[in-house]
């Protein structure tokens, strides 16, 4: 909905973001996952102009648009969201948060929680950190964190190897060899032309930004979170696919025990991908009524 726009936040720096929905409709910030960027909101686009929902979507800082910055924090991201939505003369909103953007909506409602209204979480990412056991995370994130405690360069290399091909297009006759290694129900959403590049021109999106951008915004989820699940205290409606294998729904059960104002729905028969894909609607709705 009329593409990248700019925030500049006064240091020299400055925020990207894009819009979709409904311009008029209840703002909602949309945090994406990761690796990701603010063009996996067209997940939402549909949707959000059927429940007159304005969809505001930032890359974070080094991803696509936005500019890098380096050893960020996440205790930094709740400035950026107030200058974005104070520039666009929002005084409350609700947030949406997919995957790993679970953590940027978390600590923006503690840090505003008289201007965020509720927040909805789908298929989010835990505070690793606070985690005993890592057996509910997907296993290439398990590899990455045993690297970053072992090999912290060697993890860094890979990052670096990996990045042209990430970077890439994926050429349609490849896609069901990447769907292959997928639950059955996230290959089955992921069939569909505009949901797979929904998911995946957006990651792409954040590897051509910058290696470093991608690899700062992984650091973020592996550190503590600097803050407690119990502080948060506006509604949260949290979404878990009992299939998830990114993130086992026993981690999302233990995540919802910690929030005290929170509504849990574990989604049977849905992955991490076809629950927000399948589900958007269902989401936004309860968000807005929240």
């Amino acid at each position: 909905m009329g593409g990248e726009r700019l925030i500049e936040l006064g240091n020299g720096s400055q925020i990207a973001f894009e819009e979709y929905g409904d311009p008029t409709g209840t703002p909602v910030v949309f945090c994406h996952g990761w690796p990701s960027s603010r063009t996996m909101a067209q997940l939402t686009d549909d949707a959000a102009r059927q429940l007159c929902i304005r969809i505001i979507s930032p890359d974070r800082p080094g991803i696509s648009g936005s500019s890098f910055k380096r050893n960020r924090k996440l205790l930094e991201w709740p400035p950026i969201v107030e200058r974005l939505v104070d520039d666009l003369s929002v005084t409350k909103f609700r947030m949406l948060a997919i995957s790993g953007g679970a953590p940027y909506a978390y600590i923006t409602a503690r840090a505003m929680p008289k201007r965020v209204r509720a927040i909805a979480i789908v298929s989010g990412a835990p505070p690793i950190a606070d985690l005993a056991d890592h057996s509910g995370l997907l296993r290439l994130y398990r590899w990455m964190l045993k690297f970053r405690r072992t090999s912290p360069q060697l993890l860094r290399i890979l990052f670096h190897i990996a990045q042209p091909v990430a970077a890439r297009r994926i050429p349609i006759q490849l896609r069901p060899l990447i769907l292959k290694f997928l639950h059955p129900y996230d290959a089955a959403v992921l069939h569909d032309n505009a949901a797979f590049e929904a998911c995946f021109e957006s990651a792409r999106r954040a590897w051509r930004g910058s290696v470093e951008g991608v690899m700062i915004d992984a650091q973020v989820y592996a550190e503590p979170w600097g803050f407690k699940l119990e502080d948060v205290d506006v509604p949260v409606r949290l979404w878990h696919g009992l299939q998830d294998r990114a993130f086992s729904f026993r981690v999302a059960e233990e995540v919802a025990k910690r929030l005290p104002n929170c509504k849990a729905r574990y989604i049977d028969k849905v992955g991490h991908y076809s629950l927000p894909i399948r589900y958007m609607r269902e989401v936004l709705t309860d968000l807005i009524a929240g």
